[in-house]
């Protein structure tokens, strides 16, 4: 934004600050708003399930998609092997459920808490499918690389037979605009200088290959100084391309889509052997309590804060076996780490600047009892995939003992500012003085309350307390704005407090269901939005960019719209082709 008034609120980028406010505010953004009520309808279409066994309920199958939708993928867990969302997993996840459903006789979930035994069904489905899943996934593969390599071929050729513009672009046979073109004088000595440059430039390409071919078998321990990279330094990718050597496929040790693959798949990604199968049970059943762990955060809050993913990969779903029995709760009467803590947690050394200056130093001291946490190299495994961002960082797991017992000694050191930004602080609640609570919020400041009194609150459906803050701008007051160059805020209208949740017994259980009195926004799509005869032609986009493909005419089609559309020609004085100059001549002498 360009400052605090609502006309300067006009978004953009920092690059755009310096242009002018007309260019600003001419400028577009291109957004993608998703409505949830259209969302839903969509769902609730796609999620019919007929003469089921036990009562319909759409609210509860959509609490079960949201289940399911954690498989392929979330903040905490890996995505399976098998399900990919480009290869349409979800609608793979759907079609199970809705053929299992049947056999399970209820519901997966239920205000986020998990039935196990029903969900064992849909993934022993799933794991009788995967050998297909990883074979197709290879079979599209290979398509694509031999579409590639087809696209490829075909580009090379027309490149082969292109004219070499840099040889006529100094002569008489240079390109010249229409209307522009000038009688070409003594072609053949021209003709004759640029077929001689051509083999000039071709022979020293000979050269330069030689040259390269040669480096490539000096013997060793050669100096020789037209060496362009001396002996132990690589050289550069460009000096040794490798034509056939496209294939990443080449250095997958899984090899997911051949017999066998579970086994080279625990061996290189967890570094176990192929008799290990208690571990692979192991990991599994980590990987289903951090199914139920996540459901719970959304539905019912942190469960743990203790509970972490110990691995880097996901199992098979064709391991999740005897799941039916494990037990989904979780340590209680945990905490969060401090504020700073959780930096020294995620931050790498290069961040340090951003935590207290002792506490920086342990992730660069040599010294530090914690530095294994801060390696400043370490692996990404692209795991299948082809872009790094999308690999898998090997980072090392931070051991919350070990990270406490070594920022002790080094709290004494910590400001009396750090040491408050080192606190878990409640939650600030900002009111306009539109709103119908502005003036009872702000009767606690005038009133000069106590700052620890709790004062309950109820605005617009909200429930809560709230405090008075020490810190907070007072109505008509003023704030020196933290950023710089931006004039200062006057005339405050907002009202701040302190804002606390509503507090509940310990186990309480928010019943994931609909509000009594809620009512549902008005249907908006037609019955011919929801048919897949209205929709045949719709592709979804499933890639990172839209289809580029777009309507043209070939020469033929070129030449009847001109014809028919009576398009005026401009001609220029362009020589006539050499073999009708030739006939036009045979034919005049002819007649003499």
């Amino acid at each position: 934004m360009g400052g605090h008034d609502m006309k300067d609120c006009i978004g953009g980028s920092q690059a755009e600050y310096d242009k002018p406010p007309d260019q600003l505010l001419g400028s577009e953004t291109d957004y993608i708003f998703v409505r949830l009520n259209v969302l839903r309808e969509y769902l609730e279409k796609e999620l019919q399930m007929p003469n089921l066994p036990f009562k319909y309920d759409f609210d509860r199958v959509l609490d079960d998609w949201v289940f399911m939708c954690f498989f392929v993928g979330n903040d905490f867990l890996p995505h399976l092997p098998s399900l990919e969302i480009r290869e349409g997993a979800i609608d793979r996840l759907v079609t199970l459920y809705k053929d299992c459903v049947y056999k399970t006789g209820g519901f997966l979930t239920d205000s986020g808490d998990v039935n196990l035994e029903r969900v064992q069904l849909i993934m022993l489905q799933l794991g009788k499918a995967e050998d297909e899943i990883f074979k197709t996934r290879q079979q599209k593969e290979l398509q694509f690389k031999a579409r590639e390599k087809a696209k490829k071929r075909r580009s090379d050729g027309y490149n082969e037979y292109r004219p070499n513009w840099k040889l006529v672009k100094d002569t008489q046979f240079a390109p010249q605009a229409v209307g522009q073109q000038k009688a070409i004088v003594n072609a053949r000595q021209e003709a004759y200088n640029i077929r001689r440059a051509g083999m000039q430039e071709e022979a020293q390409v000979q050269v330069t290959n030689k040259t390269v071919l040669q480096s490539m078998f000096r013997p060793a321990g050669s100096t020789d100084v037209t060496d362009s990279a001396p002996r132990g330094q690589k050289r550069k990718l460009e000096e040794v391309v490798d034509e056939n050597s496209d294939d990443d496929q080449a250095h997958d040790e899984v090899r997911l889509w051949e017999e066998g693959f579970k086994d080279r798949y625990y061996e290189s990604k967890f570094d176990v052997g192929p008799d290990e199968l208690e571990f692979r049970y192991s990991v599994a059943l980590h990987y289903v309590r951090g199914l139920c762990w996540v459901l719970r955060y959304y539905y019912q809050g942190c469960a743990s804060w203790k509970w972490y993913f110990p691995y880097h990969y996901a199992p098979f779903a064709s391991d999740f076996c005897n799941i039916a029995g494990l037990s989904t709760e979780f340590e209680t009467d945990t905490k969060p780490f401090q504020p700073l803590e959780q930096l020294m947690g995620v931050f790498p050394a290069a961040s340090s600047k951003h935590v207290p200056e002792p506490w920086g130093e342990l992730m660069s001291s040599p010294d530090s009892p914690i530095i294994d946490f801060y390696p400043e190299d370490f692996k990404i495994d692209l795991n299948g995939k082809k872009f790094a961002w999308q690999g898998v960082a090997l980072l090392p797991f931070v051991e919350e003992q070990r990270l406490f017992k070594a920022l002790e000694p080094y709290y004494k050191k910590l400001t009396p500012a750090e040491m408050k930004r080192n606190m878990r602080g409640d939650d600030r609640l900002y009111v306009s003085h539109k709103n119908k609570g502005y003036d009872m919020l702000k009767n606690l400041y005038i009133q000069k309350i106590d700052c620890d009194a709790e004062s309950a609150i109820s605005i617009d459906g909200m429930r809560g307390t709230v405090l008075i803050s020490e810190t907070c701008v007072s109505v008509g007051g003023s704030l020196d704005s933290p950023v710089r160059d931006l004039e200062r805020v006057s005339n405050n209208i907002v009202c701040s407090v302190r804002f606390r949740d509503p507090k509940y017994t310990k186990g309480y259980i928010f019943p994931a269901r609909r509000l009594k009195g809620a009512k549902e926004p008005l249907k908006v799509l037609k019955p011919e939005d929801l048919t897949p005869q209205q929709n045949r032609n719709w592709r979804a986009q499933t890639g990172m960019a839209p289809a580029t493909q777009r309507a043209y005419l070939d020469v033929a089609g070129h030449r009847m719209v001109n014809h028919h559309a009576n398009i005026p020609r401009d001609y220029g004085n362009v020589p006539p082709p050499g073999n009708l100059d030739r006939r036009n001549n045979y034919q005049n002498r002819s007649e003499r």
